[in-house]
């Protein structure tokens, strides 16, 4: 018996689901923490050394959390043995397919490690950069289903796409700097367990004041990138229309995540708008990495380009 094949169409809708739900399991994961039910279930991977946590709103809050990520496992592991019977087969989908997978069992184990020692900073920030990972190979997996080779050509020269790409890179410092600053704050993911949950306090009393002007300065930092990005490539009028779609929808969430901020330093971290940060937070990562996405790789310069001194004009 041969096993049963799938057609480009309907691996690209798996494709899609799994991204979205990728993407779901870390914002629920943010609101289990923000609800204080990070330690609902204290063991890992029972509940109370149950199959059934106990009727608790905590308990319930995490479990559910971990049920999703059963249900994010199923479907990933679906996308990594599906992109082998998919036809036409593409070697470069079945070896993202087979990343998801091997990503969300890490995130398992890492999420029962976090448990273990009891939300330590340095574990649920590594939990964090971990889901961050995962998005990139599902996306890179949800791009790659939606348009077959030779599709887009290339278009940008190399100046313009390693520009876009600097923007990914400076992305990864502002995140590194808003889960340092998450670290430092009051939303130790544990309230109402009686149990004490380190926070991060290299710089003493002040370790949260620092790293909140800190990460605003960095996240101002990458706004003015992104925007003097999109109008130099507007300018250019050479950049695929996706792309400009992507660095403006980049542009808005940064102005967007820079109110949201503001409004919590005013109003003392209340967890619904720091929920809404992070929100925003990764709606961001996936918007930058839709731009590296459609900036794609550097066109080939022509033989004429290649041969011509740096600053002369080629004639086409």
């Amino acid at each position: 018996m041969r096993l049963p094949t799938i057609s480009a169409r309907r691996y690209r809708t798996l494709a899609h689901v799994s991204l979205g739900l990728l993407t779901l399991i870390v914002l629920t994961g943010a609101a289990v923490r923000l609800t204080g039910s990070g330690l609902g279930c204290p063991d890992w991977p029972m509940c109370e050394g149950q199959v059934i946590p106990p009727l608790e709103i905590h308990a319930w809050t995490e479990f559910g959390n971990r049920v999703l990520s059963g249900l994010v496992g199923f479907v990933v592991a679906a996308v990594a043995l599906l992109a082998w019977r998919r036809r036409p087969f593409r070697l470069s989908l079945a070896i993202v397919g087979t990343l998801l997978p091997l990503g969300v069992l890490a995130q398992a184990i890492l999420g029962g490690f976090t448990v273990r020692n009891h939300l330590a900073p340095g574990f649920v920030m590594g939990h964090f950069g971990l889901s961050m990972l995962i998005l990139i190979a599902a996306v890179a997996m949800s791009w790659l289903a939606q348009y077959e080779p030779g599709e887009r050509p290339r278009k940008l020269d190399a100046k313009a796409v390693w520009a876009v790409r600097g923007l990914l890179a400076w992305g990864t410092v502002v995140l590194v700097a808003g889960a340092v600053t998450t670290a430092s704050g009051p939303h130790a993911g544990a309230a109402g367990t009686g149990q004490i949950v380190p926070r991060l306090e290299f710089a003493g009393v002040d370790t949260l004041d620092t790293m909140i002007h800190w990460h605003g300065r960095t996240g101002t930092v990458l706004g003015l990138g992104a925007l003097a990005t999109f109008l130099w490539l507007r300018r250019r009028g050479d950049a695929p229309g996706q792309l400009l779609l992507a660095l403006g929808t980049t542009c808005v969430l940064v102005a967007a995540q820079g109110v949201v901020g503001g409004l919590q330093y005013v109003l003392h971290l209340p967890a619904g708008l720091v929920w809404i940060h992070v929100t925003i937070a990764t709606a961001t990562w996936l918007a930058l990495l839709w731009s590296v996405a459609a900036a794609g790789r550097p066109a080939e310069r022509s033989p004429a380009a290649r041969e011509a001194p740096p600053g002369a004009l080629v004639a086409r």
